[in-house]
Formats: C-alpha cells, structure tokens, sequence
C-alpha cells in the first residue's frame, strides 16, 4: 500500500474509460490528483479521488477514502503486466458479471471495504478505531505498507538491544539472545536436511516443534481468516486471535486441492502438506525479507530433492517437449484469482488421475492435457510408476461421501478425524462434517479431538458437539473454557451458552464468565460487520438477554440489509417472545432486498404456517426448495407441509426427487417410512426403513420399527 503519486501509480489516468455492464467508468488527472468517475453507492456516476495504491504486480488497485473514515476498494483495476502478456490495461474485477450499487460486492459495499477485508495484511500496527456508536472508522498504522513489525511485533526492545550493542552507548552492552524480539524465527537454524541417497528425499535432521512458530506468523496474512483481536504477537498459533479456515467445501476440492473462484492463500493447503508434517517451514523456500525464492526455479525444490532422480527424464517422462514440465508443474498446479492472478497450490500433493475418475476433483495431469479424458492419464501414471500410487492426501474419499451423503460418511470421517497421521486440519475439517451425524458411536471421536495438541482439531471437536443436547455438553466441552489458545476458549462459551448459570457446576461459573467475556469482546472487535453482530445476538439470546439480541440482529441489518442470516434469527427471536407478526414483516423486508435467499423463504414458511396461512406457507417453503436443493431440510419440511395439507402424493414426490441426490438422508428417509405407513404401502415403508438403517445401524427404536412392518407384511390381516 502506498499514497497515490506520480511514482506510485501505474495505471494510465490519461482521459482512458471502460465500460462494465452499462456503466461508463473514466480514468483523468485533476490538478495533479488521480481520479475515477464510476458508479457510486446509489448508482449514480460520480467522481472520486485515489488516495491510495494496493499492490504491484500482476494488478493494482486504488483506494477511495470516504467521510466517515471508510477506505473502499475499486472493483477497477489496473493490470501491469507488459503488454506482450496481455497487460497495460484496465479491467473489472468482476469481468463476467454485472455488480450493481446495492451488491455486497459492489466497491463501495461491505465486501470491498479496506478497514476490514484488506488493512491488516497490508499495513503494519494496524488499529481499525471502529467507532459502532457513530459508524465511523479513524484507522490508523505504524507503517502504511510491511514493515519489520509486521512480522517481528513490536521492535521497540530490539532497538534498544541494538544500541546497547554501540561503542558509543553509555550504559553498557545489554546481553539479551533474542535480541530483544519478541520471538526468533529459528527453526530452520536448529536443524539440517541431509539427503539419503536411496530415496533421494532429505530428512531433517530434528523433529520439528508442535507450534510451528513460523507457519504460525506467515499465516496471519498467508491463511483464509477472520480476525477477531488487535494483539496479536508473533510465533504464537493464530487460533489465539483469528478464526482460520480449514477445509470449507466452497475453497476445497473433496481431496484438498484449491478451488477457482475463492482463493484460500497458502496456509490451509500447505498444512495439508507432507512437507509440512516433515517440518519444512516458509523461509525453507522464500527468503522473507527479499520476498524471492531462496533458489530460482525449481532449483528452490532441488535443495531437498535430488536432481539425480527428480530432474531426471525417468521421473518426469516428459522428453522433447515444449514447455517441459517443472517441479510445480505437476506437485504446486495454479489456479487463478482476481482474473490475472495465478496462484499455486502449497499442498505439494502426487497428481492422481484415478482419483478424478472416482471423486470428480482436478488433476496436474489433464491441467495440461485438457483434451484427454482422466482415465488416459491415470493410466499412463500407473505405467510409469505402478498402481500404488497412494500419496500423502487420502481424505478424498471421506469427504466425497460427507458431500454426497453418503452411508458410509460418519464411518469414513470417524476414522479420518482419528488418524493422527492426517494433516490436522483435514481432522478438523471432518470433525466439523460430522456435526450432523452425531451419535453415541462417534462421541468418542469428539472427545478425542477436544484433548488434540491442535487448537484447529480442538475447535472442530467442539464443533462436532453443537447438536448434543444441552443437558449433555457441560462435561464434554466446559475444560475448553480454560484452553491457553482464545480462539478454542470462545468457541466453547459459544457452545455452552445455552446451558443456564443455574444448571453450571459452581466451580466453572468463573471460567464460563471468562471466557463469554472473550467471546463478547471479540464480537465487538468487529462490530462493523453483520456477522459478528448476528453471533453477538445469538449468543446473547441463548443466554435469555432477548432484548439487548434483538439490539444486535437489528444493528446487523442496519450495517448490511442484504445480511438475511440476522432477518431469519431476529425472526425466530420474535417467535421465541410471541411476536410471529414482527417476524413476517422482517422476513419479508429481506425476501423484498435479498430474493434468492432460501433460509429467509424457509423462515417465513415456517411463520405464516404458525400464523395459519398455510397456502401462503407452502408457497414460501416450496421457494425455499426450489433455491437451494443441496439442503435437504428444506425439501423435508415442504414435504412435510404438503403432507399436512392432505397432499400426500405430492409430498412423496418432493421427498422422493430429494432422495434422487441425498440418498442417505436421515430426515427425508423418516418421512418416506412414516408417509408410505400412513398410506398402507408397507412393503415401501420397509424398503426405506432398511435404507435408514444402513445409516443408524446403532437405532434400536429403527429395529423395532421393521420388525413390526415385516410381520405387517407377512400377515396381512
């Protein structure tokens, strides 16, 4: 980042324009000021000044500061690279799509706001100042690009070591082997990486520490995360103060491997790495301080691996060939973000063409050879290297079955999430898939996850636990109100907040009261974002203070009308407290702003069915569906409705279509058995019944319930 000046800015402002969908933006000089006449909040045209560069290289955007203390991101950006490579030229961020004004998208919305999404990772000693009483910012900075501190922490001890270090310092020479920083990044100093020349891979030569001081620290702005703490210091895990990002099925492939379209940086993907579980670190390859490679080219991989055997045409099997293949070629394939920006996956993962065949995931392989089928290169690779072909991600098959509901899904997540050889965060990421499969089979899983040395994995425990029972989860989860990582601390207060002050055991009240403070505060870091003032409120009405959640859910749609998700809880707030008619008036007020929202139809269905007008009921509830079919809450209670009305047919229809893509779907298989009993069918209810059973094999009631249909069945009368 970096004020706009003649030397600073890139982009051509001599009189050049772009037309977006409709909108004509223009690029000009006003008395030595950069500026860009553009659409605006109201989409209207209007002109506003740059005040600040972002980035370099590939692509540079500008920022615009407004009145009330927000710096906004233009959508409007410059590309820089030469123009042999398709640069020197302005693009829309957005290329392909047209964002309106009242888009949370839009450059002057929620989504490209500076203060938030952007400042911390590009400034240094940030402090946002985000004033909730007169939604202003005054955000100020240390430094306004990367400076020493945002790596080193606060430097001001180091200083005064150095000058204790001077011929002229008067005081005498201080002797501090930390230099006076906060901490020392000296992993990679404490150990070495002999090659063994049979496998050809180095080995180090030390095992390495469970916090990875220096993953840890790159990841505060390398990882997918969300902030919720301004003290954050270096070398401890992250989790202390950011929410990270583990395996999200909209960054991730099933196997691991980065999506298009949201970029998931390199954290998450390189904890999924062998490399990682070997104790390679960042500064092993980047030479932080230059921001290079520490050897060129694929010489930075050679460093480890022998050229020998890796860079040799019997590993490669690619021979006379344009554009050989490299090293990333095949184990760090890209993926390209903010349309001009390649990025390469840090899982450093086999290429597996015969898992594209059975998961459906990409491949390096057919990156390259797109006109040939998977099923090609699969079998050129088990040519050249044998049918083990094994790798060091195997948790592909896992979470395809989680994804496509698979029988077998809690099984295979149950294992994954036990495999302390697994990346831990792919046992995060299963433990939180597992959330909705519960049973008292996997319980164990939990409370193992709850005792791992990984805060990641010990949150997503505690996120497998959000479905027990309130009477049941003060044990499971109250020893995490005294976790030393925040980040765990907070999400079991918000776990635990259902449970009443009364029904606490007296000797955890403290730590409960300590920790929701921590929760509260962290919530309020953020009070410019509708989310952490939808959390806020949740929290605060499963603590019984529905007054002060309906203050919270407001303020959300008040920062962003577009936030269905707080419509939906101040809903079922005013539900909880009897006022089902406010609840329709603000459901509808976030249908009218936010049409495609399926969770806000589904809410209202639910509403208008309390407040007895069940032909309107059902026509929400079937919008509901209709939005989202990968829910299939949504088509259950439709059906459910629909059965209620006497449409029984068309209730087996809704479920039966649901089924077509949920196979395994404990919900909509109830309802099949309990609606085809209801119309004497019972060789069907059987059928489904066993279907049910393939997935709770531990329901006893289940069992009861098909011995007595079969009996039906034999003796009809």
């Amino acid at each position: 980042m970096a004020h706009a000046t003649d030397k600073t800015v890139l982009g051509d402002f001599n009189d050049k324009s772009l037309d977006h969908f409709g909108v004509h933006s223009r690029f000009f000089r006003d008395d030595g000021r950069f500026m860009i006449e553009t659409d605006g909040s109201d989409g209207e045209l209007a002109t506003f000044e740059v005040k600040y560069t972002f980035g370099v290289e590939p692509l540079q955007q500008y920022l615009v500061e407004f009145p009330d203390g927000r710096i906004q991101a233009l959508s409007l950006a410059w590309d820089s690279r030469p123009q042999g490579k398709g640069g020197q030229r302005w693009f829309h961020l957005h290329p392909d799509e047209a964002i309106k004004h009242d888009d949370v998208l839009h450059w002057t919305k929620l989504n490209q706001n500076w203060n938030f999404m952007c400042a911390e990772c590009h400034s240094t000693g940030l402090r946002k100042h985000y004033d909730a009483a007169t939604d202003r910012f005054a955000t100020t900075w240390a430094d306004i690009s990367v400076g020493c501190e945002a790596c080193h922490g606060q430097g001001s001890t180091h200083a005064a070591w150095a000058r204790s270090q001077q011929s002229w310092w008067p005081f005498g020479k201080r002797e501090d082997s930390s230099k006076g920083l906060l901490v020392r990044f000296d992993e990679r100093l404490s150990a070495t990486w002999p090659i063994d020349p049979q496998s050809g891979n180095a080995k180090r030569s030390a095992a390495p520490a469970t916090l990875r001081k220096e993953v840890e620290t790159c990841g505060l702005c390398h990882a997918r995360r969300a902030g919720f703490s301004e003290d954050w210091v270096p070398g401890q895990s992250l989790s202390q103060t950011h929410v990270v990002e583990a395996l999200t099925r909209t960054t991730y492939h099933v196997d691991g491997q980065i999506r298009d379209g949201e970029e998931p940086y390199n954290y998450t993907p390189f904890k999924q790495s062998k490399m990682f579980a070997a104790g390679v670190t960042c500064s092993d390859c980047h030479e932080p301080h230059s921001a290079k490679l520490r050897v060129s080219g694929e010489g930075v991989c050679l460093q480890c691996h022998a050229s020998e055997k890796y860079a040799d045409a019997k590993h490669r099997h690619h021979v006379n060939v344009d554009r050989a293949p490299t090293c990333m070629s095949c184990h760090m394939p890209s993926r390209t973000y903010m349309v001009i920006d390649p990025r390469h996956d840090h899982a450093f993962r086999v290429p597996r063409p015969d898992l594209s065949i059975k998961l459906e995931t990409p491949n390096a392989c057919n990156d390259c050879h797109s006109d040939k089928p998977a099923q090609w290169a699969a079998a050129a690779v088990e040519q050249w290297f044998g049918p083990d072909r094994k790798g060091f991600q195997t948790y592909g098959p896992a979470f395809r079955a989680a994804h496509s509901d698979q029988a077998d899904a809690a099984a295979l997540l149950s294992v994954l999430a036990a495999d302390k050889i697994a990346p831990a965060v792919a046992r995060a990421s299963a433990l939180d898939e597992l959330a909705s499969r519960i049973s008292p089979a996997n319980l164990a899983t939990a409370r193992e996850g709850l005792a791992d040395p990984d805060p990641m994995v010990r949150i997503g425990a505690l996120d497998m636990l959000e479905s027990v029972p309130t009477s049941q989860i003060w044990p499971l989860a109250s020893p995490l109100l005294v976790d030393p990582v925040r980040g765990v601390r907070i999400r079991a207060a918000s776990l635990l907040a259902p449970v009443p002050t009364a029904s606490q055991p007296a000797r955890d009240r403290a730590h409960f009261d300590k920790a929701a403070g921590e929760f509260v505060a962290a919530q309020r870091a953020n009070a410019e974002r509708p989310e952490a003032r939808t959390a806020l409120g949740n929290f605060l009405a499963l603590r019984g203070q529905t007054g002060d959640a309906e203050i919270e859910y407001k303020s959300a749609l008040r920062i962003s009308p577009q936030y269905a998700t707080a419509a939906v809880n101040l809903a079922d707030l005013y539900r909880q407290t009897g006022r089902d008619g406010d609840g329709e008036a603000v459901l509808r007020r976030a249908i009218a702003t936010s049409p495609a929202d399926a969770a806000a139809h589904h809410a209202l269905g639910l509403t208008l069915t309390r407040l007895k007008r069940p032909d309107q009921a059902l026509a929400e509830l079937r919008r509901a569906a209709e939005l989202e079919p990968g829910r299939p809450r949504y088509a259950y209670v439709y059906a459910v409705a629909l059965h209620s009305g006497g449409r029984a047919d068309e209730a087996m229809k809704v479920l039966n279509e649901a089924l077509k893509s949920h196979r395994n779907n404990r919900d909509v298989l109830s309802a099949l058995v309990s609606f085809s009993r209801a119309a004497g069918d019972a060789k069907a209810a059987l059928g489904y019944a066993e279907m049910l059973a393939v997935i709770t094999p531990e329901d006893r009631t289940l069992a009861a319930l098909i011995g007595e249909i079969r009996r039906q069945i034999d003796s009809p009368n």
